[in-house]
């Protein structure tokens, strides 16, 4: 179990056609108290689509007892009426639970600019609400999965209280946040002003640190959950070590599951002059389709990686820079040591290392590699 591990939620599927297939595509979770505190972090792309204006509205008053999520369509770019489905559908969970629809999340993923059908939504919620169960996790996350191989699932325990986690994601995955739908829910004793600041903290080390393919979502929402149900009032250092511990393994489940991804692929910037500085020389390696074609093909191609570094808005010397890859030394003050022929690109696993030798901040941002495959499914998704 994941998200229904933790004391107090429930949640429950049915399928309201938005699939092609006829498989479940609509989650209800409910948080059954006694606390109801939330947070969440959004898309910061321009464009959002309608759950995500509605729920970074409702989100403010800090409460969640309800979050909605279906797949097979993201009701992004999808106009007044979009947004309208978005609040009948929310004030429909409310009334059929006895809540503020203020307290009721939405989310969505699937093909932007597809309409939701009212007629077939709110009958699979009623069917939903009917199936409410503690063991209905692995069918909550199947539900919400598109181009996703397998349901993505993380439960990870502290000492009388637990985190679990339900994500979805495999392309369009690129933080600020990503194509990801997460929820994570918690027993623990913990206030929405904490969880706020845990949250974003944690994001910003975990899942806006994997860069599959340079594109973010109109629907990201990443949502935390506290029912307060073990009645453990958590130390906030415990809870955010294990929070990270649960967002980091989020994202290598998103990663290791990338559309037509063969490699994970770690990059480690060192020695950089700042954090900034570091993340930026990570995700310009992580963004550069000739450095990711290369790894595909296990080509340890050094000169692209120290091409793609060259590019950030960072004053560097090149003729400083080391370059290592999985543990072979194919760079050393930016020229060539001969050794790239030693480099052992066979497994799934490539681990970059780029050392500025200029200071003392490191950043690592995951990604993964650029196949034929990822180009066969993105070319005809929507057709």
């Amino acid at each position: 179990m994941s998200v229904t591990e933790p004391k107090g939620f429930v949640a429950g599927v049915a399928s309201a056609g938005f699939r092609d297939d006829g498989t479940n595509d609509v989650v209800v979770l409910i948080n059954q108290g006694p606390s109801f505190n939330a947070a969440a972090v959004f898309t910061t792309n321009q464009v959002k689509a309608a759950p995500v204006l509605w729920s970074q509205e409702a989100i403010k008053g800090q409460l969640c007892k309800a979050v909605l999520l279906n797949s097979g369509g993201a009701n992004a770019c999808t106009g007044p009426g979009g947004f309208e489905i978005v609040h009948k559908s929310a004030e429909f969970v409310a009334r059929e639970i006895g809540i503020s629809a203020r307290q009721v999340l939405v989310c969505s993923t699937g093909l932007i600019g597809k309409q939701l059908n009212l007629e077939s939504f709110l009958p699979a919620i009623k069917m939903a609400i009917t199936q409410l169960s503690a063991s209905n996790a692995l069918a909550a996350a199947s539900a919400i999965t598109t181009t996703d191989s397998y349901p993505k699932q993380v439960v990870a325990y502290g000492n009388d209280f637990c985190i679990g986690a339900m994500i979805k994601g495999a392309g369009m995955l690129a933080p600020n946040l990503a194509t990801m739908l997460c929820v994570i829910t918690t027993d623990a004793l913990i206030d929405s002003e904490n969880l706020n600041q845990i949250l974003s903290k944690c994001v910003k080390q975990t899942l806006n640190r994997i860069d599959s393919d340079g594109c973010t979502s109109t629907n990201d929402t990443v949502i935390v959950l506290s029912s307060g149900a073990s009645g453990v009032l958590v130390s906030l250092d415990e809870f955010e070590t294990l929070l990270m511990s649960v967002l980091t393994q989020c994202g290598e489940l998103l990663i290791g599951d990338a559309e037509g991804s063969t490699k994970s692929i770690q990059i480690r910037i060192n020695s950089a002059n700042s954090e900034e500085m570091a993340e930026a020389a990570a995700r310009a390696v992580a963004r550069n389709n000739l450095f990711k074609a290369a790894m595909f093909g296990s080509d340890p191609n050094w000169g692209r990686i120290l091409a793609a570094v060259g590019t950030i808005a960072f004053p560097f010397d090149q003729h400083k820079v080391d370059i290592r890859i999985n543990n072979v030394d194919v760079c050393k003050n930016g020229v060539g040591t001969n050794l790239e022929s030693t480099t052992d690109l066979t497994g799934r696993l490539i681990e970059l290392e780029i050392n500025f030798n200029l200071g003392d901040a490191t950043a690592t941002i995951w990604t993964n590699d650029l196949s034929e495959k990822y180009v066969y499914e993105n070319s005809a998704y929507s057709s």
